[in-house]
């Protein structure tokens, strides 16, 4: 298994270790529901080191990831983050990703450490112009300070106002005691956060310091257990779950991250024609009404008639509920449409309800 530089750290913390796309990376510290009640009350530091960083430079950079993407990132200012999908010819997605904008000649792509090689690929064999791809991906190691308490914690390490750095925006060269940091507002917990990228060197030292500066703020190390569980509660789609090859964007319900208004992308003619023809099946959410949980890949049906399948379910530890999310056909998701989980051989029933589960707690101002 692949190591990120802090995985001496998280032995030394007892973090239990797993192997995670092929990195071992801890599932827990603590325990996951702690974890999670720290970064839903208080904060909690990931080590995500082992996401991908792509970075994509020259003349025709833009109308490159202009083509690769469907969100439109003409629309973008320096500095500023987009959310999109990147899709293959029939609207199946390759990965999700977060375009950082430096300017119209220079972005950085960050990419699921499991689709990392593949995406490169991808983008290799759809280069055109004056275009250089470079992956450094062994240039960064990425912490994540999640929760309320995350700006008051770390702006104890740095003279940089971080309430200037907006939601979805990012800043370079911040300076964290002696840690030179890219520092982005963004996160993927549902709450309000940044994402800190520094040399692989220094991460030891930096995490250090973050969980010295939020020891009496509730901080806590938190694993990729917690990370799903909170990235679950908001309903933010994990690939290989919500999202993959057979599953496009419109059907996951990321529709507003789909442009088919601007002029062209990989895969939107499938998605256009998809659209026009009417969606077939959609993401939906369900709160289980018999006792269970429904995972991943369980089969969903109605009476007997099977229409989709799990791609997430779990407890939820805020809600304090068995919930999860499916891909069944779109006459069932309207809320309040009882359903049938097949749970290890029992048809256990539950109920659509509303999406999100739990409201994000995202600083926007």
């Amino acid at each position: 298994m692949k190591k990120t530089p802090l995985y001496e750290k998280h032995l030394e913390l007892s973090g239990k270790i797993v192997d995670f796309g092929g990195w071992a990376l801890p599932v827990e510290y603590s325990g996951i529901i702690q974890e999670h009640e720290a970064v839903r009350n208080a904060a909690g530091l990931f080590d995500v080191s082992h996401m991908g960083e792509v970075l994509i430079e020259g003349k025709d950079a833009e109308s490159f990831i202009q083509k690769m993407v469907t969100n439109d990132i003409l629309t973008m200012k320096d500095f500023q983050i987009y959310y999109s999908p990147m899709c293959y010819e029939d609207g199946g997605v390759v990965d999700d990703l977060m375009v950082y904008k430096y300017n119209n000649e220079k972005y950085l792509l960050v990419i699921n450490a499991s689709n990392t090689e593949k995406d490169i690929e991808w983008l290799k064999s759809n280069l055109a112009g004056d275009v250089e791809i470079k992956d450094l991906s062994d240039k960064y190691a990425l912490l994540a300070l999640q929760g309320p308490k995350a700006e008051s914690i770390l702006q104890k390490l740095t003279d940089t106002k971080l309430d200037e750095i907006g939601f979805f925006e990012f800043k370079e060269g911040v300076k964290l005691g002696e840690v030179s940091a890219l520092i982005s507002r963004t996160g993927y917990t549902g709450e309000d956060g940044f994402e800190i990228y520094i040399a692989p060197e220094d991460a030891d030292t930096l995490w250090d310091m973050i969980m010295q500066a939020g020891s009496d703020e509730g901080l806590k190390p938190a694993g990729l257990g917690a990370r799903d569980t909170l990235r679950f509660e908001v309903c933010l789609p994990l690939y290989g779950n919500e999202l993959d090859k057979d599953i496009t964007p419109l059907e996951a319900g990321l529709g507003y991250f789909v442009k088919l208004s601007k002029d062209d992308f990989i895969g939107k003619e499938a998605l256009a024609k998809q659209k026009s023809e009417g969606i077939k099946r959609k993401l939906c959410c369900f709160e289980m009404i018999d006792r269970g949980i429904a995972r991943s890949g369980y089969d969903v049906y109605s009476g007997d008639e099977k229409i989709g399948f799990v791609t997430t379910g779990t407890y939820s530890p805020t809600l304090k509920k068995n919930l999860g999310m499916a891909i069944i056909d779109v006459d069932f998701n309207e809320i309040g449409t009882e359903i049938i989980v097949d749970v290890r051989k029992r048809r256990l029933k539950a109920q659509v309800v509303k999406k999100p589960f739990y409201t994000k707690k995202y600083k926007k101002d």
